[in-house]
């Protein structure tokens, strides 16, 4: 069977993941734009048939199978939502939704629907993730007690940048700290409590936050992010026996090395020869689909509802406040 893939919004991320997708032989037969020209350029540049200047028309078009949805964080419920409607599977770009209550709304939809849905986190479908939880599963370091990462990045400093409207989900928690608090649950589990400070910008949006979180058996996770500077973005998972080591960019295709307790190298690896890294979720997903099992996998849905209300929690914490958080949410 082959999966046939829509795509609603023609950003930057939908650049590169359909770019991504065309280079591993994934198959787009739609996209869809708010305006019939943003969407006929989008599909020219791509060689996609058919150019929509609607959402609805996308999720409409009887040769879709899937759509991804990379709209910004304020629309990714509600897009969701409109495809899932239709009887799409939906892959949604991280972060999942702007709050735990919209992603629960999403995901109990997809069941009564009968569809998959899954969040885009990239990372997680990353052959080096698949390897490092082999090591883990294995006992190769030991129990891992201890997950440490960053993620800066020096983002727009325009005060009206959709990254610094609390509306659109701005600050770096959604766009920056999701790889993180989704890394540690990855490893650890969904945490039972957390602790967050932050700073804040005049318009309300966090620029840099740090956040502790305590998992089963008092194990921790210590991760810090934010969008005014960079930072050496690396990461590590300590065990009782040994350590995991992640170089630069350590969310994406790159360098790491597995030590013994003393710090001595054991084994080292080399993932940046990986280019086409979004292709590797779409497979994955596009594996669900076939299977008719839409529970599990690297980023099971059950996860992003879990990831969102640990982030609406680091948020409370920290004072960070979007209007999603007093909105209803659609049945």
């Amino acid at each position: 069977m082959t999966v046939r893939w829509g795509v609603i919004g023609t950003g930057g991320i939908a650049r590169s993941f359909v770019g991504d997708c065309v280079a591993a032989g994934i198959e787009f037969t739609a996209v869809g734009s708010r305006t019939s020209g943003g969407a006929e350029a989008f599909a020219s540049e791509f060689g996609i048939p058919r150019a929509h200047g609607s959402y609805e028309d996308l999720v409409a078009d009887d040769t879709v199978d899937a759509v991804y949805v990379a709209t910004p964080h304020v629309r990714h419920a509600e897009d969701a939502l409109l495809a899932i409607r239709a009887g799409k599977h939906v892959l949604v770009e991280k972060a999942f939704t702007m709050t735990a209550a919209e992603a629960r709304t999403v995901v109990d939809a997809a069941r009564r629907a009968g569809v998959a849905v899954t969040e885009a986190m990239w990372t997680r479908f990353l052959p080096q993730m698949a390897m490092i939880r082999e090591v883990l599963a294995e006992g190769r370091i030991g129990r891992p007690v201890l997950v440490e990462a960053t993620h800066h990045q020096t983002l727009p400093t325009d005060p009206s940048h959709r990254l610094r409207d609390p509306a659109l989900g701005g600050g770096a928690l959604l766009d920056l700290g999701v790889y993180p608090v989704s890394f540690a649950v990855d490893v650890l589990g969904v945490p039972t409590s957390l602790v967050a400070a932050g700073t804040l910008s005049e318009q309300g949006v966090d620029t840099q936050m740090g956040v502790v979180l305590t998992h089963d058996g008092g194990t921790q996770s210590m991760i810090h992010f934010g969008m005014d500077l960079r930072s050496p973005n690396t990461a590590s998972v300590i065990g009782e026996s040994g350590r995991i080591d992640l170089d630069s960019t350590w969310y994406t295709p790159t360098t790491w090395r597995i030590r013994d307790r003393d710090g001595v190298v054991v084994e080292e690896f080399d993932a940046r020869e990986e280019l086409a890294g979004y292709g590797h979720e779409a497979r994955a997903f596009e594996a669900m689909i076939r299977s008719g099992v839409h529970e599990g996998g690297p980023m099971d849905a059950e996860q992003s509802v879990a990831i969102m209300a640990v982030m609406d929690e680091a948020r409370r914490q920290v004072g960070v406040r979007y209007p999603a958080d007093d909105a209803p949410t659609a049945p």
